[in-house]
């Protein structure tokens, strides 16, 4: 049975110098649709604070870097630039300290972590292919079976999670077993895996002997055609032609999911957001509720719902918990670009991502 609970989040002191002498946070009105006033402040991953009126600090809610906050009445909400109307006002000031009224608070997981163990909880800035991950596993299998019941794990999948027999079977699995409550992947992914249930090949290779099919390489495009035919996945897999695999468990589970379309894709598949920035919305509306993220082998996805996490949650009774993320990919560089574009809190485990999910299957059985 695991001992796991979450480390405690210390606000800060308020009360003590130099925060209790410090500034209610400025607003300044936009200039135009999309447009911020200059001066803006930018946000960041970690928990900001706002003194909106005198001695009354309020944490934001639903964060993502390199947004603005927007004044709403008494209260304040972080919004992408592309939302903000001419008239709306909004936040300056570049201080992060309290000294322009508004603080970020990188530190206040930190000494609770540092009590429960230190290196299990600790965010680590660089890894190798030499690094030892016994302990990051440990970790991800004690936060899945804690947020199984009790937070909200969103998982960022490549093609390569279901390329393999296996690892399409224990992907399955786990969302059979509960430990999937979003996935959010690209055009690639679902395509794949339902070139799987109707051929048992992705790409036209065989998922298990890794053979060519004959003809194998228009299977990606029947598998799509066949279910343009059904008009969605969710009727494909109801009527009974999406025999086994990765989205018939999503769909018979009634997991969320978003597929957010690229420019190279082909179909698509019925189902894939188009519009990049609908497609953003979407994912955002998962990430903005993930307490734990689980991204596999996709640079590019893994990146954009990085940008879009905070390393923080606010739960509904107001208690504030951190948000987990890992990135498991072969490649260092893969692992790093995260780090690179400001998501610092991501823990990175480098090896295949077909054993890595065959693995915690195993491990979560």
């Amino acid at each position: 049975m695991s001992l796991f609970t979450l480390p405690a989040f210390r606000h800060p002191d308020f009360s003590s110098a130099p925060l209790r002498d410090a500034p209610t946070a400025q607003f300044m009105p936009c200039p135009a649709d999309g447009m911020a006033p200059p001066d803006f402040h930018a946000t960041s991953i970690f928990p900001e604070y706002v003194h909106m009126t005198p001695g009354n600090w309020v944490l934001l809610r639903n964060s993502r870097m390199d947004c603005v906050i927007r004044r709403a009445g008494e209260a304040a909400e972080v919004v992408e630039f592309r939302r903000l109307k001419a008239g709306d006002v909004v936040a300056v000031g570049r201080g992060e300290n309290g000294e322009d009224g508004i603080l970020v608070h990188a530190t206040g997981f930190a000494e609770a972590a540092s009590a429960c163990g230190g290196e299990t909880f600790a965010f680590r800035t660089s890894t190798s292919r030499e690094t030892s991950f016994s302990i990051d596993y440990d970790t991800l299998y004690d936060i899945l079976r804690h947020d199984r019941e009790k937070g909200y794990i969103v998982w960022v999948g490549g093609p390569a999670v279901i390329f393999d027999s296996d690892a399409r079977r224990a992907f399955s699995s786990l969302v059979r077993k509960g430990y999937v409550h979003g996935l959010l992947a690209g055009n690639a992914l679902a395509t794949h895996d339902l070139e799987g249930a109707l051929y048992e090949t992705a790409l036209g290779q065989g998922i298990y002997s890794k053979k060519q099919a004959a003809m194998g390489h228009y299977h990606h495009l029947d598998a799509i055609n066949t279910i343009r035919g059904y008009g969605s996945v969710e009727e494909a897999v109801r009527q009974g032609a999406v025999r086994d695999g990765v989205m018939r468990a999503v769909v018979e589970q009634g997991v969320e999911y978003v597929l957010a379309g690229s420019i190279r894709d082909d179909g698509p598949l019925p189902g894939v957001t188009a519009d990049v920035y609908a497609a953003q919305d979407a994912m955002r509306a998962l990430a903005s509720r993930a307490t734990t993220v689980v991204a596999m082998a996709t640079q590019l996805h893994t990146i954009a719902t990085g940008n879009m996490t905070p390393s923080y949650q606010v739960l509904a009774d107001g208690a504030v918990r951190p948000v987990y993320f890992f990135i498991v990919d072969m490649s260092e560089f893969a692992a790093g670009k995260l780090a690179d574009r400001g998501s610092l809190t991501a823990h990175a485990i480098l090896t295949n991502v077909q054993d890595f999910i065959v693995n915690l299957d195993r491990a979560l059985d």
